[in-house]
């Protein structure tokens, strides 16, 4: 028994150690927005420094997973394993002050989609061992990104829906907003490049705005819930009749900006046809099969002897179609 509980005290500490030493340099006065913009990026929505950042992250939700872990294995004997009743109490509030912050970043970087296979067990342990009070499902992350709680409810609905050190922070509220979305663009881009940099452009513009003041907070959850439905649900009445489904969308807007939108369409539709009729089962990984679907955009593109195609770009983006 002895042994065991030196062994739990001594993982304790190890893990609460190691947590301090990854949230030190956080900026004071070490308030949720200060988090964020360590954990996520100093400029909200900037995907390269979200990128850079992710390594801190994956440490900021192990290191406090081991913490919930190691304290929820002391939990019930914190007096038999040395500690004070006042040491207990504060490492149990020290405890859920590091599990609000893992959740805060969590949700502001967009990497709860990511990690939502891991949540069972840790609110398991939060339940049991942590939370006093009964915990309140505050919106259903685990089935609803929040980019999709925004189309489907608009920006200032679904703001009202996070944790409250994020929704009563108008700053940490864009933060969350502008990175989530920036994370569905970077992840849907090679699907259809050319439309998602203009969605990633839009994006830069709006936080500009919001940054420079040239639009009230109101106005920039406005603007924000409609690019979120173009990043989600690209609008199909902005192409040529025939264009309907995601993958033609996905080649027209790729073939280039130097041929009149009828031929584009007309072409797109050509190579959307010849795939769909050359492809085989599980084409993709295999050379023989791949060179099937290769062959079938170059048999369009012959046809077209006027116009350049980029063979391997629209070969690279079919590949990525649903469709296909």
């Amino acid at each position: 028994m002895k042994d065991r509980l030196e062994k739990g005290r001594e993982q304790l500490e190890e893990a609460r150690e190691a947590i301090k030493a990854l949230c030190e340099p956080v900026a004071p006065p070490k308030q949720i927005q200060d988090c964020i913009r360590y954990f996520c990026s100093v400029e909200s929505g900037n995907s390269e420094q979200i990128k850079v950042n992710e390594q801190k992250r994956i440490k900021l939700y192990k290191f406090t997973a081991a913490l919930v872990r190691a304290y929820a294995n002391l939990a019930n004997e914190m007096e038999e394993a040395d500690y004070t009743a006042t040491e207990a109490r504060n490492i149990k509030e020290e405890v859920k002050d590091y599990e609000y912050v893992r959740h805060q970043v969590k949700l502001a970087s967009g990497d709860y989609i990511d990690l939502k296979m891991y949540e069972p067990d840790m609110r398991h342990l939060l339940d049991n061992y942590v939370h006093a009070d009964d915990s309140e499902l505050l919106t259903d992350f685990d089935n609803v990104p929040l980019v999709q709680l925004i189309v489907k409810n608009g920006a200032e609905a679904a703001a009202q829906n996070l944790p409250e050190g994020i929704r009563t922070d108008q700053e940490a509220m864009s933060a969350a907003i502008d990175n989530n979305i920036r994370r569905v663009i970077v992840d849907k881009t090679e699907v259809n490049p050319k439309y998602y940099e203009e969605m990633s452009r839009l994006l830069d513009e709006l936080i500009q705005q919001r940054r420079q003041d040239k639009i009230d907070y109101q106005e920039y959850l406005s603007k924000v819930t409609a690019l979120s439905k173009q990043v989600i649900d690209p609008p199909t009445e902005a192409y040529p009749p025939g264009i309907g489904t995601a993958a033609q969308q996905a080649l027209f807007d790729n073939l280039g900006d130097n041929i009149p939108d009828d031929r584009k369409a007309e072409i797109a539709t050509a190579i959307d046809e010849s795939i769909k009729d050359e492809r085989s089962d599980a084409w993709r990984g295999n050379r023989i099969k791949e060179l099937e679907v290769r062959n079938a955009i170059e048999k369009v593109s012959d046809k077209y002897l006027d116009i350049t195609i980029d063979v391997d770009k629209i070969f690279s983006i079919a590949e990525k179609q649903d469709a296909y």
